[in-house]
This record gives structure tokens, sequence and C-alpha cells, in this order.
């Protein structure tokens, strides 16, 4: 039987050609073969080789808190092209990442492509299939109307509109791989991989195919060997696809974790640990998002404000009512939040995220939680790019795949950005001083979601905010609901940098959101799919 060799990182690195297409499985710290990269890297650096790279990043490789991932390659000249999900991105008070340094200074072509697509673009490209048709994108920066899906001067068109029975649709070509590094747990001798203490495979096994049935190689970074075949219902990987095999015992299973078996569904964590969140304005904007849940719901979950949300409805007693999908690949569980965001702790399934992304992609779900950086006049919103300090954002990421068909989208965020004094007193707002910097402008740094797409889809769409909630309808942006304690005219309409609606039914937000004891959330019920055809099927015995 075939057996498969172990190499050192270096001598994995060799294997590598000038100008070779590398598809890398990773997101951010998750799943991050840093070791084979590293080796990519230093061999570059002491050889020359192997140079003027295309590397492909469904979600990012690496992150700033530890993580190198794609900044070891960012020598020069060692890149060409970048084609990602999403990119390195941390806080505003780091340096940015090296990759961002190469891609503003226009010394690589680069393009931020939605990861779910991303995924598919292998999938097409290991079957022969010229690439992805989609409306994922439409209207958005990756429309070449508008950017593109490119992030610099230099970069080389990709993204082309297409019409078929009258309709758009956004074509992403395929690409043929050379070379996919992946990660695993651990591998057998004929190259078997298990994912065991991994929070997921995220989109492994298409990128490994993508490059064995395009001729390339597949190398595989591990934590340990087994010196018997793995049990057949544990490998993830066959072993077919795989022709190294390097160990590094010391893999991050993910950011600042070294390994927590409840983030890889090994053992059951309780979860009364768990610290509230912080009584503020932010807990506020997230309690007024988590009204918007239903018993038995499934449930997409974002980033920024929007990721307090499951420790609300921990705190409301509501953890087990809702079904969270992250598109990393956890389904169920409780969200982790911080460095191990796209983990989740008890998840109840771990499924590639090339798979969760058909459920996302097709809008098999009830409602997406989100935030965002800013909103225009006509209800668009902008999550990836702040041209301030690009690397605050990772990029779009998942979030177009999300936002597509998704039935219900419910944004959270601040009303203004900048130094501000609000307080909350006897469960009223009271606005001191406000941000100076308004967030709903009439135009937005780049388009991530657009409004105009959502109204013809008839998506409800939802933006909550500390002091107002704020709906898009066909007229426009609608205000629905004003904290207890603000004036509508000064605080709301007069802050805002696009003329707002006021609904004829405007209503007061719950003072029981402004108050820092539990407020009692009660929780409509998901009407079952099939409870009527179960009725009905009892009435016909």
């Amino acid at each position: 039987m075939r057996t498969v060799p172990v190499l050192t990182g270096a001598e994995a690195a060799r294997l590598i050609g000038d100008s070779a297409v590398i598809t890398i499985s990773s997101s951010s710290g998750l799943g991050c073969p840093d070791a084979v990269l590293k080796a990519i890297g230093q061999r570059y650096a002491e050889t020359g080789a192997p140079a003027s790279l295309t590397t492909l990043h469904p979600i990012a490789a690496g992150d700033m808190y530890g993580i190198k991932g794609i900044d070891h390659l960012c020598r020069p000249g060692q890149l060409r092209r970048v084609l990602a999900g999403s990119y390195p991105s941390g806080s505003s008070k780091l340096d940015p990442p090296l990759i961002r340094g190469l891609i503003h200074s226009d010394q690589i072509q680069a393009l931020n492509i939605p990861s779910g697509v991303l995924f598919q673009m292998h999938r097409a490209a290991s079957t022969g299939q010229p690439g992805v048709l989609t409306e994922v994108g439409l209207g958005t920066y990756a429309d070449p109307r508008l950017e593109g899906a490119k992030m610099n001067a230099v970069t080389e068109d990709f993204v082309q509109l297409m019409k078929i029975d009258g309709n758009d649709y956004l074509f992403y070509p395929a690409v043929n791989v050379d070379v996919a590094i992946i990660r695993a747990t651990a591998a057998d001798p004929y190259g078997n991989l298990s994912y065991q203490e991994e929070c997921s495979t995220l989109g492994a096994l298409d990128q490994a195919y993508a490059a064995h049935n395009n001729g390339g190689i597949v190398i595989a970074q591990v934590k340990r060997l087994s010196d018997a075949q793995l049990p057949t219902q544990a490998v993830r990987i066959p072993g077919i696809l795989v022709d190294a095999i390097v160990v590094d015992p010391d893999q991050m299973q993910t950011t600042q974790t070294l390994y927590d078996p409840a983030l890889s569904g090994e053992i059951h964590r309780d979860l009364d640990d768990i610290e509230p969140v912080e009584f503020g304005l932010e807990k506020v904007i997230a309690r007024r998002a988590a009204a918007e849940l239903q018993v038995n719901a499934i449930v997409n979950l974002g980033f920024g404000i929007s990721a307090a949300i499951p420790r609300v409805l921990l705190e409301e007693g509501h953890a087990e009512d809702v079904t969270w999908v992250i598109e990393q690949g956890a389904v169920g569980g409780f969200p982790a939040t911080g460095f191990a965001f796209g983990c989740a702790l008890n998840p109840q399934a771990l499924v590639q995220s090339a798979d969760q992304f058909t459920l996302l992609q097709g809008g098999g779900f009830d409602v997406a939680m989100l935030s965002f950086l800013e909103v225009s006049g006509a209800g668009d919103v902008n999550v990836s790019y702040l041209a301030a300090r690009p690397h605050v954002t990772a990029g779009v990421g998942g979030f177009s795949d999300i936002v597509t068909r998704a039935p219900k989208i419910v944004y959270s965020g601040y009303f203004t950005a900048g130094r501000k004094d609000i307080q909350i007193t006897d469960g009223k707002l009271n606005i001191v001083s406000d941000g100076t910097v308004a967030k709903f402008v009439p135009e937005i740094a780049q388009i991530s979601f657009s409004g105009e797409m959502a109204r013809r889809r008839r998506q409800e769409v939802l933006y909550i905010t500390e002091r107002c909630v704020i709906e898009l309808t066909e007229d426009g942006l609608t205000v629905i609901e004003i904290a207890p304690g603000v004036d509508l005219e000064k605080d709301v309409l007069g802050k805002s940098g696009v003329p707002l609606l006021v609904s004829p039914d405007l209503q007061l937000m719950s003072p029981a959101l402004f108050r820092p004891e539990p407020m009692g959330l009660i929780l409509s019920r998901k009407p079952s799919r099939i409870a009527h055809l179960v009725r009905q099927s009892a009435l016909n015995r």
C-alpha cells in the first residue's frame, strides 16, 4: 500500500517551484499550517525561491497576534498575486501586517473574493468547470461595475458580469492549483488525516482535490503521527490526496489557544463560567438585536457587537433556544468570542466550511446577526474597508455569501463614531456629548451589502443602534424605534448624515434594555416547518 513521506518543513518547501499557485487552508489562527509557511519564507530568504507565487486563501492565513501566516511570504518578489476572502486584521493600535503593506504600495496584485465563492472556485477547478456563476457580490465592491473585488490599482480584472435569461450574475473564474497546504491533527503512514483536535476542517478537502486533480501536490501539516492506520470513520481527508507530511507538535488549535477539547467537540463544558456582557451601550445593542430571534431559529453570527448576542441569550436563559451556524463550520453549541472567534464550545457538528456556505448562500437559515461600520442612505453597508486603517477589518470574508439570500439581516452598531459621553440612567439614554463622526452617511467607503439588492429580494433588514432601530423599507431608511430619553429631532435625525424617514407607528425601545439587571427577554417561537403536515396526517388517519 502507498505510504506518504514525512518531511521537514525545509524539505517540503523545496517541493514548490517559482510561479506556483498555492492554496492555503486556514482561518486566521484556526487551522493555520504556520510551520510550513515559515519554512517556505525561510527558503526564499536564503535562495530567492520560490518566487512570484500566487496564493489563495478562502479565509485569512494567520493573524496579528502570534501566528504570522501569509506574512511569512511577504519578502519582496515572493508574491505576485493573492486571492483571499479575508486578510489578517487586528487593533488599529498595532502595526499593519506585512501583506497589507505590499497591497497598498501596489507591489502585488490582490483580490478580496467572498469566502464561500472562493471555496466553490476550488470545487470548480477540481472538476474542470470554468468557474462560479452566482449572485453573491452583485451590487457590491465585487461587482465589476464598481471595484471588481480589486484591492489596488495594479490588480488585473478578474470578476465578470454576465446576463442569463435577463438576470445579472457574477462570474468568478476557477484558478488551477499547483500546491495545497493544509492542516490536520494526525496522519497515519498512508497519509490519511484526522481532525479530532481541530475546530473545523475548513475547506481542506476541496483544496486538496484542486491540487491533486490538477497534477499538483498536497502538503499536510499535522500535530502528530499514528503508527497504525487511522480508524476509517476518523479520516476526513484520504491519503490518496496527500503527498507529504510535516509534523509540528506545537501547532496552535487557534489564535492563542494551544488546545481546548470543548472547541473541537471532544468534551462538553458547562457554561457557568462564561462572563456576562458588561453593562453598557454594546450590551444595550446586543440585547435589542437578541430580541429579534425566535426559539428554534437557525442563526448565523458575525463579528463585532453582534458577537455579544450569545452571551446575552445565556444570561437571559435562552442559550439553547437557537442553533448557531458559523461560517468556519460549527453548527450549534456556544459561539466563542475573542481570539477563538469562529469556533464554538460544545458544537453539535463540525462541517466543512465549504459545505456550511452551501447552507448560507442558499438562505437555508432564519436570520444573520451581523455588525456594520457605516451605512449609506440607500441602506448599503460597509463592513470590509476602513480607509484610515484598512487592517482593522479583515475584508469581506463570508459576509457577502451570508447576506445574499438571508431571509432576515440584523445589523448592530453605534449610531455615531468618535469620542462620546452617553450615559445610561434609570432606563433612559442620556447623550451628554455625541460622537462627531456620522455612521449613516451619503457615501460609504466600500459597498459590502447592497440595500437595493435587498429590496429587490424582499429581505427584512434592521439596523440596531444604542439610540434607535432603523428598518430598510421600500421608501428608504425608516426609524421605527427610539430609546427612552432620546430626542428624535436632535439626537437621531439631526445626527444622521443622511435623511431618515420616521415610521408613523414610532415605538419606544424597551426601558428594560437600559437597566443592568437581566431584562426578562421573551422569545417568540418559530413556526414548525412540518407541524401542519403532522396535524393534517393525524386528521386523515
